[in-house]
């Protein structure tokens, strides 16, 4: 075989492991979603758990048909609680597979709310970058937050970094 081409062995592998890694996200978000469900059980919170695979994760959500209010609770100011849960939820997947978990979750729309305001705030950050010629150090952030903006600098054509010790842990574009 020459360089450059793959064989139907190497492809058949490749989907394999692709499978393999869809199978091993699904059953993360089944393990994260009965987990959930006892705690909103617990709670006596109402809540739907939505799951999906993105990428190389699993996410999981809980949304409301009705009043999102309650379910605010379990967000928490800026997110804390949430952060919290997923950790648990986390935990709770790592003692069922032995694995380390990457699950991402979501409650009431928070992190998708989150998610476009960070890649708003990423794309004017670098632009000013590119105007200014200048660094812009941004607030510190989760690593939630910092991964948003950094995906959003990137998709602007330019570099940043994270710079800090954690909690003050913050993103830096770095002009061109």
């Amino acid at each position: 075989m020459t360089e450059g081409t793959t064989s139907a062995v190497e492809t058949e592998a490749a989907a394999g492991a692709d499978e393999s890694l869809v199978a091993r996200l699904e059953q993360e978000g089944d393990i994260a979603a009965d987990y959930l469900e006892g705690l909103l059980d617990i709670a006596d919170l109402d809540g739907d758990i939505d799951m999906d695979v993105e990428g190389d994760r699993a996410l999981v959500s809980i949304v409301s048909d009705g009043n999102d209010r309650a379910l605010q609770r379990l967000v928490g100011q800026d997110g804390e609680v949430l952060e919290a849960l997923q950790e648990l939820t986390r935990l709770a997947v790592h003692r069922e597979t032995g694995e380390r978990s990457r699950l991402m979750l979501d409650i009431a729309g928070f992190r998708a709310r989150k998610r476009t305001e960070l890649a708003t705030l990423g794309a004017k950050a670098a632009e000013q970058a590119k105007s200014s010629g200048e660094q812009v150090k941004l607030r510190p952030m989760t690593p939630f937050e910092r991964k948003v903006v950094h995906d959003a600098v990137a998709a602007a054509g330019l570099r940043s970094e994270s710079e800090g010790e954690e909690p003050q842990r913050c993103v830096v574009v770095l002009p061109v």
